[in-house]
């Protein structure tokens, strides 16, 4: 892996370095390190890296999907058999457990394994005799230039959402990865690079806004996809239709949980506590707001607050027995502490103060433990506001159509969880929740990759998600063809 800084591209199957002298830090964030530089790359850059994957198109495009697929099957051998130390580059750069990062990196390869069916996946339809001597049929073709945008808090797995269904559709490919975590990117492209892959069909660039937008804007872009916050999200949406792109664009979310009487005790604390404090709630599927139901806030608070208190915060990179690691920034620390600070200014009751948390093996390490508020009001900034770390709001509903009502209020739209024993309640939390991904009884329904990953509302901009059949449908066009032949004599 590439160690010298800044952090370099990828362009035409080339390594290269930025000539942009600004840079921003890359850190390991549990112990509060710098590790690597990330360019600031400027349009020329980025202008090149588009330029070199749309010179790539016409032959990739060409290529026969069996051999898209066969290098599909390549990268996911290489990528098996770098398993361990993809999962340790997640860890050492973003901050989230080894065995977080290991089923991250799972979820990845997964996405490669359904894009191996390509051959399948991209079959078109036909009907003979749709009208006296004609008949019709359909074929799907790439598009294009894709560009993926991809955040912080995956930097594996949201890469390969859409990498690898773009390339087996023949599309070329310009990924621009979180500036936090360059790492992971890097590494993956090398294998993509061993894999066999073309010089110029995947290419790597770095940056921020200036970058962004002139991928935006680059008339040889085709399709955009982006993972990361609301404002982001819609800005990216926007700007890139229109600027006549393809786009789907997820962002943030204000996921509900909400428990009923009956949900057995130690299952729902056990979920509750991997949602809400799974990668120090640094996931657009984190549940942030716990909806306690009739008695239910009596019988699960003190169960779900010892729980949290018990925790183990610890250094990830070093700590097999940490059960949570730091955030990923000095600065997201600082806004996700502004964020309790702010919780405590409404009025919300802290019962459990992850502030308190003290790891005393790495004392500059980015940490903050669990934390709780009880009796918090929807028109609270922290039950409204996507907080992104390890800080769970409760609230009190008198019963299962108030707590659907609260959960529907919110502006987003990813993910809505129930715990219960009754058939009948999880048929109407289905039917009722205006949210794309529901759970019942399991704390992160993130679906697999042969499903797509269905955001809703300010959760998503844009009509075909991410992974799936969706995703191949997004990633190509399809091409109707009516032929009439006279009959023979």
């Amino acid at each position: 892996m590439p160690t010298r800084e800044p952090c370099p591209l990828f362009i035409n199957g080339e390594w290269i370095t930025s000539t942009q002298t600004e840079t921003e830090p890359v850190y390991n964030p549990s112990e509060g390190v710098r590790i690597s530089a990330t360019p600031m790359c400027g349009a020329g850059e980025v202008d090149r890296a588009v330029k070199a994957a749309s010179a790539a198109f016409p032959a990739w495009a060409e290529t026969p999907a069996l051999e898209r697929a066969r290098l599909m099957f390549r990268f996911k051998e290489l990528l098996e058999k770098h398993y361990e130390e993809l999962s340790q580059i997640v860890t050492r750069e973003h901050g989230k457990t080894l065995d977080e990062s290991r089923g991250s990196v799972r979820r990845g390869i997964e996405v490669v394994e359904f894009a191996c069916g390509a051959p399948s996946l991209l079959m078109g339809e036909a009907l003979e005799n749709i009208a006296r001597d004609i008949d019709c049929d359909t074929i799907r073709q790439p598009l294009g230039v894709s560009v993926a945008i991809t955040p912080f808090n995956f930097p594996v797995m949201v890469p390969l959402w859409t990498l690898p269904i773009a390339l087996v559709c023949g599309n070329t490919f310009v990924l621009k990865p979180s500036e936090k975590v360059p790492l992971s990117a890097i590494r993956m492209v090398q294998l993509l690079s061993e894999a066999g892959l073309p010089p110029g069909v995947v290419n790597l660039v770095h940056g921020g806004r200036e970058a962004v937008d002139t991928l935006l804007s680059h008339p040889d872009v085709r399709t955009v996809s982006f993972v990361g916050s609301t404002p982001v999200a819609k800005y990216i949406y926007e700007t890139a239709t229109r600027n006549g792109k393809r786009v789907q664009s997820a962002g943030g979310a204000k996921n509900y949980m909400v428990v009923l009487p009956d949900a057995e005790p130690d299952a729902t604390v056990d979920a509750v506590m991997g949602s809400a404090y799974g990668c120090a709630g640094e996931r657009c599927m984190a549940g942030s707001v716990l909806v306690c139901t009739h008695d239910a806030a009596e019988r699960f608070l003190p169960l779900l607050s010892n729980a949290a208190r018990g925790l183990r915060v610890g250094p990830t990179d070093r700590d097999a027995n940490a059960q949570m690691g730091p955030l990923v920034t000095p600065q997201h620390l600082e806004k996700v502490r502004a964020s309790i600070h702010t919780g405590l200014s409404e009025g919300a009751n802290l019962i459990v103060d992850g502030r308190e948390v003290v790891v005393h093996t790495c004392p500059n390490g980015f940490y903050l433990g669990p934390t709780i508020f009880d009796h918090v009001q929807p028109h609270m900034q922290i039950a409204r506001e996507e907080i992104f770390g390890p800080v769970l709001s409760v609230m009190r509903a008198d019963n299962l159509d108030a707590a659907i009502q609260n959960c529907n209020n919110s502006g987003y739209g990813n993910a809505a969880v129930l715990f219960t024993e009754s058939g009948g309640a999880a048929r109407k939390f289905r039917h009722s929740i205006n949210a794309g991904m529901v759970g019942i009884n399991t704390g992160v329904p993130a679906p697999m990759a042969f499903f797509p990953f269905s955001g809703w509302n300010n959760s998503f901009f844009g009509d075909l998600h991410v992974q799936g059949h969706e995703g191949i449908s997004f990633f190509t066009r399809q091409k109707v063809t009516i032929t009439r032949w006279t009959r023979s004599a």
